[in-house]
C-alpha cells in the first residue's frame, strides 16, 4: 500500500488524522444471537485479535466486558437496555439519528486517558440487507472494524473482506498487513499526525513482501 492509501484509512471526514489501537486485553460479550452465531463471532474475534498479536481476556477490571456487541431488529430496543445510556452518552439522540438514516450498524468507542481504545460498543440492526449476509461475514467485518480506530470513511467504498476463488471468506491481505503493522510494539498506541502513516506503510511493505516471498 502507498503512504497515501494508508493515510486515507485513518483520516476522518473532518480531515483529522487519528489512529488508535486497544491499550488493554479485549473481553468480549455478544447479545441477541443463538449459540451457532455466538461461536462464529467468537472465532472471528480470536482470529482478528491473534492477527494483531493482541490479547483476549475473560474480564476487564473496569468494565467486566469491554467489547460489547448487540444484535437486534429495531434501534429503539437499545433505549430499553438498562444502564446502556451510562456507557454510551446521548444514547436517545444517537438512536434517533441512526433511525432517521436507516443505518444497520454503528460502533462507539471509549478511550483511556492516553487515547488508547478502552472499550467498544457494536450495534448491528438485522434489517433485510444484513439478513442475507452470512454470519461469518458480519462477525469478521465487525471485528476488523473494531480492532483499530479506522476513519469513518475507510470502508465506505470497499469492504475489508474478500472471497477467494473457492469461496472462502478472507481478510484482504493489505488490510491484514495494516492491522499487524498497527500493533507492532515499536509503533505508538495513538497517533494524530499523518507522518505515522509513513511508518505504517514501510512496515506494511515489508509484511506484504515477506508474504509474497513465502508464496513463490
Amino acid at each position: 500500500m502507498t503512504p497515501d492509501e494508508v493515510t486515507a484509512l485513518f483520516t476522518r471526514s473532518d480531515g483529522d488524522y487519528l489512529f488508535a489501537r486497544w491499550g488493554r486485553p479485549i473481553a468480549p460479550v455478544v447479545f441477541g444471537v443463538d449459540d451457532a452465531t455466538l461461536a462464529t463471532f467468537k472465532g472471528a474475534c480470536e482470529a482478528v485479535v491473534s492477527l494483531a498479536g493482541h490479547q483476549l481476556t475473560e474480564t476487564d477490571p473496569d468494565l467486566g466486558s469491554n467489547l460489547i456487541v448487540f444484535f437486534f431488529e429495531d434501534w429503539l430496543e437499545l433505549v430499553r437496555v438498562p444502564h446502556l445510556d451510562r456507557l454510551v452518552p446521548d444514547l436517545v439522540r444517537r438512536v434517533g439519528r441512526l433511525q432517521a438514516a436507516g443505518a444497520n450498524q454503528y460502533r462507539f468507542f471509549r478511550f483511556d486517558e492516553d487515547g488508547a481504545i478502552r472499550a467498544a460498543f457494536v450495534f448491528v440492526r438485522m434489517d433485510a440487507d444484513l439478513a442475507r449476509v452470512p454470519a461469518e461475514s458480519i462477525a469478521l467485518n465487525q471485528m476488523v472494524q473494531t480492532i483499530l480506530l479506522w476513519s469513518d470513511t475507510a470502508f465506505a467504498e470497499r469492504s475489508p473482506l474478500a472471497r477467494t476463488p473457492d469461496g472462502t471468506l478472507v481478510l484482504r491481505p493489505e488490510i491484514a498487513a495494516v492491522i499487524r503493522a498497527g500493533y507492532d510494539p515499536a509503533m505508538p498506541t495513538v497517533a494524530r499526525d499523518s507522518s505515522h502513516a509513513l511508518r505504517l506503510a514501510a512496515r506494511i511493505g515489508r509484511t506484504l513482501g515477506q508474504t509474497l516471498a513465502q508464496d513463490t
